[in-house]
């Protein structure tokens, strides 16, 4: 028999200026459960939960459940109990039993936005806006801005509040105002709207004055964590990698005069004075990382530098949101790598993703792509939804105008097809293994196009004709791969088991952190389906390898966890075959020659960006040292990476070489 509501409240997502993609409806039942129904869709992926929890007297849960499917098809089964001081949990990928004291929070792995209500409710009642959370962290809340909106004439105030304590940056949502206060809209600037049924129209303005309060908090960041040296730095005794050579040099000193790079010097034979040294004490200093497949967040900036990365390719944006990061990062009040764009364009149907330009036909595709020629966008990137019939008269309309083209394989066609068609560059491993499973008839904008390949690709003789001629084509045109092999990892993770990306380090990271990222993305339902996408996965790896050897250029992305996830796409490339030297050269000059920035950044000669990573140990022997970042320069500014890790919680990988002033 079903409970009766006594409260139903509604909720919307939306994406791309309005357009429905989701929703989330929670109804509390007069007998004391509390009931949800959330989905939400976007580029033919996205989860769908029902969850259900009953509160005790503080507010927390005393009993919670979820279950459904993750965002790209792994069932979520979750639940926790407490009783008295006992508490327990159990989901897919771990369970545990705890004695608690007093108030604490479960935080559940595979919940529904519905959790910031009662987790405002349960802060509401602690009067030092702190929420212990099982199985471990402390969830902080700190209120940041009021903002009113209306309805139909009717006017109410809602906050604006910045959550700590879950994950390494802080989440943004805003609440109601009242005793007993709950989720009005939670906006991922850019991307997401979740808002109240009925008070859409005031999406738009929420979001910009949450942009404003978020850029205010990113201010202060910057400068407390960025340390400016003007005038003239000298970098004292570096063995310094020659990126284009793929080898290291000898001990150097090198001059660094306002951000650009001055001389490169054996060491002690310069005689230049400085305003601020660096003894960098022979450790191998690398030209500034690349990570050529980002979509970068304005919280991002400070993993990323902290793992070296002085570079992002943006493959995909939000327009406006990027735009105002790029002046952002030009008037130096956002601590972020430099970000080079690429304009995005999808075509309209119900799969379509919804950044840059969704696009119905030529006229509007070559609108979008002046668009982007305007803003000093070097190249495009297609997307899933885009008309096949249209790609070609697109390529050569966007190379008419200096630009390259890159992206996914459109639904309906295959790798092969885009080459023929024009495109410079391929996103993403699967796309290019898709190549050899699908027809003309065969719908990748599904999770077919992650399927298939885990599936298809241990049966794929990588000797076969099919592939080495495939393979001869993207060296013969010079087609450059981005593979991003370590986002492609959960095609083989299994819940309970540590995401690659993090396996190796996740004792640094917050205990918060280390329990996400035990939890699977794809449904894998047995152990010989488990081996099947072991053995593809190898595979995957292995392509890579074979085309590097043959010719094939190689970019090093990531479209992952950031600060975390180009280590192990580098990692990798040792694994395919290629030296740590020739995957410090990808990750370095690759990146610089396939942004079309080689003459500014990419190696350490004299009269280029000062982009600089020092490191404490040897990845040209060991790549997994490139994970030990001492020091980075970004331009005139010196930053720690052990600070920013302290900062967010993370145990750093190196002690600090520190700028000294000169003597």
């Amino acid at each position: 028999m079903t409970a009766s509501a006594v409260e139903t409240t509604r909720y919307v997502a939306l994406v791309d200026g309005g357009k429905q993609a989701g929703r989330q409806v929670v109804t509390r039942g007069d007998d004391g459960v509390t009931r949800v129904d959330f989905i939400f869709k976007d580029n033919g992926r996205g989860p769908e939960l029902k969850e259900e929890y009953t509160l005790a007297a503080d507010g927390t849960y005393q009993t919670y459940r979820v279950k459904g499917s993750s965002t790209f098809g792994a069932p979520v089964d979750e639940s926790f109990s407490r009783n008295g001081d006992q508490v327990q949990w159990k989901s897919t990928s771990d369970h545990g039993t705890q004695a608690v004291k007093g108030t604490a929070q479960y935080s559940p792995l595979g919940g529904t936005p519905a959790g910031f209500s009662v987790a405002f409710n349960a802060l509401s009642q602690r009067s030092d806006g702190k929420l212990p959370l099982i199985p471990s962290g402390t969830l902080t809340v700190r209120k940041i801005t009021e903002a009113d909106v209306t309805r139909d004439g009717h006017k109410r105030k809602v906050q604006l509040v910045a959550l700590t304590g879950v994950g390494l940056t802080p989440t943004f949502a805003w609440a109601t105002t009242d005793a007993q206060p709950r989720l009005f809209a939670c906006i991922y600037p850019g991307f997401l709207q979740l808002i109240e049924d009925g008070w859409q129209g005031n999406a738009d303005a929420l979001e910009a004055r949450q942009k404003q309060a978020e850029g205010e908090a990113l201010v202060d960041l910057a400068k407390r964590l960025g340390h400016p040296l003007a005038g003239t730095t000298l970098i004292r005794n570096a063995r310094v990698f020659d990126s284009e050579q793929a080898r290291l040099g000898p001990a150097s000193d090198v001059l660094v005069r306002d951000g650009k790079i001055v001389s490169v010097t054996p060491t002690g034979q310069g005689t230049a004075e400085a305003d601020h040294l660096i003894d960098a004490g022979g450790k191998v200093l690398l030209p500034g990382l690349f990570d050529m497949h980002g979509h970068v967040g304005r919280w991002d900036g400070g993993l990323n530098l902290a793992a070296g990365v002085t570079t992002v390719r943006d493959m995909g944006n939000d327009n406006a949101t990027l735009q105002q990061m790029l002046a952002e990062i030009k008037a130096g009040t956002l601590m972020s790598p430099d970000v080079v764009p690429a304009g995005f364009i999808e075509g309209e149907s119900k799969f379509s993703a919804r950044n840059g330009f969704v696009i119905k036909n030529l006229d509007e595709a070559k609108k979008a792509v002046d668009w982007y020629a305007q803003h000093g966008y070097p190249q495009i990137k297609i997307y899933n939804s885009f008309p096949k019939d249209l790609l070609k008269d697109t390529t050569a309309y966007a190379h008419s105008k200096g630009m390259r083209v890159s992206g996914h394989v459109p639904a309906f066609m295959r790798a092969q097809d885009v080459v023929d068609q024009g495109y410079d560059e391929v996103q993403h491993i699967n796309q290019l293994l898709l190549n050899f499973f699908v027809d003309d008839k065969t719908d990748t904008r599904t999770l077919a196009r992650f399927y298939l390949v885990a599936d298809k690709t241990d049966g794929l003789d990588l000797d076969s004709a099919p592939v080495k001629d495939f393979i001869a084509t993207l060296a013969k045109k010079q087609v450059v791969i981005d593979p991003t092999l370590a986002t492609f990892e959960f095609l083989h993770q299994r819940d309970g088991e540590m995401s690659p990306i993090v396996a190796d380090v996740a004792d640094h990271l917050p205990p918060d952190i280390q329990r996400g990222r035990r939890a699977a993305e794809l449904n894998i339902p047995d152990d010989a389906t488990g081996a099947k996408y072991n053995r593809s996965y190898a595979k995957l790896v292995d392509f890579v390898g074979r085309a590097y050897q043959a010719g094939v250029p190689l970019v090093a992305g990531t479209d992952e966890m950031v600060g975390f996830t180009l280590q192990r796409e580098l990692e990798l490339y040792v694994q395919a075959g290629l030296t740590p030297a020739q995957v410090l050269q990808v990750a370095t000059w690759n990146g610089a020659k396939y942004t079309r920035t080689l003459d500014q950044r990419g190696s350490i000669l004299s009269g280029k960006r000062a982009d600089l990573v020092l490191i404490d140990g040897d990845p040209t022997v060991n790549i997994a040292d490139i994970r030990k970042v001492a020091l980075v320069l970004k331009g005139d500014t010196a930053y720690y990476p052990s600070e920013i890790h302290e900062a967010l919680g993370i145990r750093p990988f190196a002690a600090p070489v520190k700028v000294s002033a000169a003597r």
